[in-house]
């Protein structure tokens, strides 16, 4: 059948397992090429299933770094979901920054599973409706955090305002910033003015508190090459 979703199932939970079989098999547009449990070679029957969706239930088999790669037998690049028997958010960011597009919890309806394992096979991610507040909690905290350069390129910040920022922790004035970057008084306050903005902080003692409980801030100070040093 043409745009067939081929689905491997590896899941310890018996019923789990032959409940997801059952809900698929009834589709025409998925074959599940096998269904069993985790065994010692499950890592191998994984690579030479050539299933576009893997359904399983273990962290463990998910932090295999190989197995959903390529392999030299097939040169697609096999999909994950991951079922949870409760609700777990720390398994849940754990499974996504293992690999996972899918998160579904045990009494996810048939249709849900059958949504799930079409999306996820397209490439979308999947994940239970409460579950996107965690997504959402959880990059808050880490864009709080200015965790590294990825996330201060997101919030906008130019590499001169980052250059800024550990300046201002060290309790420099705009003053001795535009005297040690060789910019004016002026410009440097406008920076000052656009991180305030871009990080939505209102002091910049608010400013320094981030640069200072931030190691990756630490080494960005460190990299910074200053004049008159």
């Amino acid at each position: 059948m043409e745009n067939l979703i081929t689905v491997l199932i590896l899941c310890c939970n018996r019923l789990l397992r032959e409940s997801v079989t059952r809900i698929l098999n009834k589709r025409p547009d998925f074959q599940v090429v096998a269904s069993q449990a985790l065994t010692p070679d499950s890592k191998r029957e994984v690579a030479d299933a050539h299933a576009d969706v893997v359904v399983l239930d273990s962290l463990q088999l998910l932090a295999e770094e190989t197995i959903f790669a390529p392999n030299h037998r097939s040169s697609r690049l096999m999909k994950c979901i991951l079922v949870a028997m409760e609700d777990d958010r720390k398994r849940f960011l754990t499974s996504i920054r293992l690999g996972a597009l899918g998160y579904l919890l045990q009494e996810a309806s048939a249709v849900e599973v059958v949504t799930a394992v079409r999306a996820v096979a397209h490439g979308e991610a999947v994940c239970p409706s409460r579950y996107a507040r965690v997504l959402f909690d959880y990059f808050a905290s880490q864009t709080s955090a200015l965790p590294n350069s990825q996330t201060r390129a997101l919030l906008g910040l130019t590499r001169r305002e980052q250059e800024l920022i550990p300046l201002i922790d060290r309790g420099m004035t705009n003053k001795e910033i535009a005297q040690r970057l060789h910019l004016s008084t002026y410009t440097v306050k406008s920076h000052v003015h656009n991180i305030l903005e871009k990080l939505a902080l209102h002091t910049r003692v608010q400013i320094a508190k981030y640069a200072h409980t931030s190691e990756h801030f630490q080494d960005l100070a460190d990299s910074i090459s200053l004049m008159n040093e």
